[in-house]
């Protein structure tokens, strides 16, 4: 988590967005990753490795580890999909946003976003990416799945990428989901196959969720090939 204070100490002068990236590099070890969308290119500002972030309190707490700090093949599979999208202005909500690249895409695409993780550092590098790529201020609250806020609101929009990596949050997801769509609204999740994606999906079903399509977009990058499949959600009837 930024200390607020290293931002002011930065100087006078210096934009928010500026200051967010300057105390981000103070506090870890940075990098800056092209990630490439359809006919975009988004400049991504991340931590270098991962693995610097590891903190056996966050895992000892409840098995946290960084996995929001890389730039993953479900994300940008679907932050291009999400720039096939008009937003015209309407509301969405990231899930798990990580380094923020389907924020980028959303926002690009016209929706006003509130992005969410359970990191307050993704949270900060999310709006630092916002910033650099689209000149604005993101807008961002940490969320635990386990204690959802009860005045998040209800979205046009909800998305999220390569979230069912564990049980808990196969489960969880239906009834956050049933929480924060509007009566109309859609649901996007990419998946790369996960073992507990047939459990959501059920999960979906027992909340009167449905799937209205499945779509699978391939990703090759270097040695990695993926098949992600993009669910798209809504209430049932």
């Amino acid at each position: 988590m930024i200390d607020r204070n290293d931002v002011t100490e930065l100087g006078e002068g210096l934009l928010d967005g500026d200051a967010l990236v300057l105390a981000l590099s103070r506090r870890f070890r940075t990098t800056v990753q092209d990630a490439v969308v359809g006919d975009r290119t988004y400049s991504i500002f991340k931590p270098a490795n991962a693995d610097d972030l590891i903190k056996e309190e966050d895992f000892v707490k409840d098995e946290r580890l960084p996995y929001w700090a890389d730039v993953w093949p479900s994300s940008i599979i679907l932050a291009g999909k999400l720039l096939e999208l008009r937003g015209k202005g309407g509301s969405a909500l990231e899930l798990g946003c990580g380094v923020g690249l389907s924020t980028l895409a959303a926002t690009s695409a016209g929706f006003d976003v509130l992005s969410t993780d359970y990191y307050e550092d993704a949270l900060d590098v999310t709006r630092a990416n916002v910033f650099r790529n689209l000149g604005k201020v993101g807008r961002t609250r940490l969320v635990d799945w386990r204690h959802l806020p009860a005045d998040l609101g209800a979205f046009d929009l909800v998305f999220a990428s390569d979230v069912l990596y564990e049980k808990e949050y196969a489960e969880l997801l239906p009834g956050i989901l049933d929480r924060v769509l509007a009566g109309d609204g859609i649901a996007l999740i990419a998946d790369p196959g996960r073992v507990a994606a047939p459990i959501f999906l059920e999960g979906c079903d027992a909340k009167g969720l449905t799937v209205r399509d499945k779509e699978t977009r391939p990703f090759a990058a270097g040695e990695i090939r993926q098949q992600i499949d993009i669910y798209r959600i809504g209430r049932a009837g």
